[in-house]
């Protein structure tokens, strides 16, 4: 079989840059991407660039290169879908709310209501792939709502009928374009041999055969969660021993470097910072815990809650460290936030450590000046839930378009994603406009600290012992 024509369900993170890369790599191959948030869609279709619904080094140019070429963003789910050899699932995968699981099993409603919506408008055999983060055996769902349509819709040639595998993506946001063009593996789970063959295909226009892995579809499933714990669990651990450098006069950089050169252990993720977030980690920990619990293995889950539970205590150590230090009171001083993505090289805010930092610090009467190179007002206003005007009277929280302004009166600044351009500030420019005495909080160990220091301003450092 040979796919023609694609079609992804969902615009996001996933889907946005993984059918921008197929597309640049597959110009034989139609690329439509649909969404029914109208707005997402008119800002992929958007020709200003610097509008894209997602931040990712290097997808512009792609978009650039292949839309409306091969490469396509509509609404136009029903048509999509019956035009499609090979469908990807690739939409958001909450954590339920309420019900049954609250607080740790994933929701599938819009994984089910996309299996609906394939079940209604396939028209011949297609290719169904899972390509959202999932719990193991949801690909049995898949499977029966796909097969409960499949007796009666026949056409005069050929009987429509599906195949479901699981692909789940790899990718760091971040440097999602370099992981979908170089990736370490590609994974494919799944028992139809000609459709797994089918997808190796279109992954072999550029990715060498010996990196695609195919299993069982469980085993796929379950890969994609428990790469996303360890790589969480590396985050919880080297903080934890940020801690302890910071008791005993250790440098956790020098440790974790150290540690690193052991090629059992290896350097990746040994960076101590203010916690891990984005959409996967505590998400899929949180559904690793519920599974394990469903299955009785309550030692298992206990110890991935403790993952999970040295990630918030790292948040509160800073904001107490944050207060002590500022003489045990930040009630109205003005404090700069550098970064409030989860991340850098991206404008991803979910989950960011600087979320929760900035509503404890507003909680106990401070008031932010927050800067981000790429998150805008919007976006910051939704998450800290502040729906006022930047006018309003009662201001906890300002937003700044350039990074200089963000220092103007702080009594301290708190530097919360690693972005590159905070490596390189004048700091004598910045000590002259904070109010003295000031104090630099470094949680991603970024900034100069010897540069820091002949400013003669105060400065703390995650995992440094002074």
């Amino acid at each position: 079989m040979k796919v023609k024509n694609i079609c992804c369900i969902g615009a996001g993170y996933v889907g946005g840059p993984t059918m921008a890369v197929i597309a640049k790599h597959c110009p034989d191959i139609q690329v439509n991407v649909v969404d029914i948030n109208k707005e997402r869609i008119e800002r992929w279709n958007d020709n200003d660039f610097t509008n894209l619904p997602i931040y990712e080094p290097g997808l512009e140019e792609i978009i650039k290169k292949c839309r409306g070429k091969n490469l396509h963003f509509s609404t136009e789910m029903p048509q999509k879908i019956k035009d499609a050899d090979l469908i990807f699932i690739s939409v958001n995968t909450p954590t339920k709310t309420k019900g049954v699981g609250a607080g740790q099993a994933i929701d599938l409603k819009y994984v089910e209501e996309s299996s609906r919506q394939i079940a209604k408008h396939a028209n011949k055999f297609t290719i169904v792939v899972e390509k959202s983060t999932l719990p193991v055996k949801t690909a049995q769902t898949i499977k029966e709502i796909l097969n409960a349509s499949t007796n009666n819709k026949q056409d005069q040639k050929k009987e429509v009928s599906f195949s479901v595998l699981s692909n789940p993506e790899f990718l760091a946001e971040g440097s999602a374009i370099s992981d979908l063009e170089n990736p370490d593996r590609i994974l494919i789970g799944g028992d139809d041999d000609k459709s797994i063959k089918a997808l190796v295909d279109i992954y072999a226009h550029w990715v060498s055969k010996n990196k695609v892995l195919t299993t069982d579809l469980w085993s796929s499933e379950l890969s994609k969660l428990i790469a996303n714990a360890f790589l969480a669990q590396r985050i919880s651990s080297i903080n934890t021993i940020s801690a302890l450098c910071e008791a005993t006069g250790a440098h956790i950089k020098d440790v974790a470097l150290a540690v690193g050169m052991d090629k059992r252990i290896g350097k990746y993720f040994l960076n101590s910072g203010p916690g891990f977030g984005g959409s996967c980690f505590k998400k899929d920990i949180s559904n690793l815990v519920y599974i394990s619990n469903h299955y009785n293995l309550f030692e298992v889950a206990n110890y991935w809650q403790k993952v999970l539970d040295i990630n918030t205590w790292q948040q509160r150590r800073f904001i107490n460290l944050i207060i002590n230090k500022m003489f045990g009171t930040i009630s109205s001083k003005k404090i700069a936030i550098l970064g409030f993505s989860f991340k850098a090289n991206t404008n991803d805010t979910r989950e960011s450590p600087a979320i929760y930092i900035c509503k404890k610090l507003i909680e106990e009467g401070a008031i932010l000046n927050i800067y981000d190179p790429k998150v805008n007002f919007q976006q910051m206003s939704k998450d800290l839930e502040n729906n006022d005007s930047e006018m309003n009277n009662d201001i906890k929280w300002r937003y700044s378009e350039e990074v200089y302004d963000t220092f103007i009166n702080a009594d301290a600044a708190i530097f919360l994603t690693e972005w590159d351009e905070f490596q390189n500030l004048n700091w004598q420019k910045i000590k002259k406009a904070m109010r003295q005495p000031a104090f630099i909080f470094d949680t991603r160990s970024i900034v100069n600290i010897k540069e820091v220091k002949e400013s003669n301003l105060k400065i703390w450092q995650v995992g440094y012992g002074y």
